[in-house]
């Protein structure tokens, strides 16, 4: 199953419900500090309620050391400034979908690094910001997910 990196994420929720996505659909999650938050927060294990037993979660003190544990993969960056559609890509299980903050996205430095294989986008409607993160990364997952026969 593929794995869904956040880059450092603001909001306890989203991460809570990430986390829950990860134990049902077996998807890794790994999370590149700084978090806003701490793992025990009240909203984050709301979120994730008794799941986070159950989903596999890395945290890493930092882009390169994501990197490291990660790499060699292909790294598709949610962008929505990116141009390609999400569903244009056959994807792999040791595929990385990364993801930035909720307020910010991801940054432009983390756009352009090297290891990042391709930018691509979840549709929208013209004039709207963007998706909800842990909306956006579900999304995406269950493309992938299907794509695999949801094995």
């Amino acid at each position: 199953m593929v794995r869904v990196l956040l880059h450092e994420p603001k909001i306890p929720g989203n991460t809570g419900n990430a986390i829950r996505l990860s134990a049902v659909t077996g998807c890794e999650l790994h999370l590149v500090e700084p978090l806003a938050f701490d793992l025990t927060d009240a909203q984050l294990r709301r979120a994730g309620l008794d799941y986070h037993d159950l989903a596999h979660v890395t945290v890493h003190a930092d882009l390169a050391a994501a990197w490291e544990a990660l790499l060699p993969a292909r790294v598709f960056a949610f962008s929505a400034r990116a141009t390609r559609p999400f569903t244009e890509i056959a994807y792999e299980p040791t595929d990385v979908l990364l993801f930035g903050s909720e307020p910010s996205g991801l940054p432009d430095a983390v756009r352009a690094d090297p290891n990042v294989t391709e930018l691509l986008q979840i549709p929208m409607l013209p004039a709207r910001r963007s998706l909800n993160l842990s909306n956006a990364v579900a999304v995406a997952v269950y493309e992938a997910w299907r794509q695999r026969g949801f094995t």
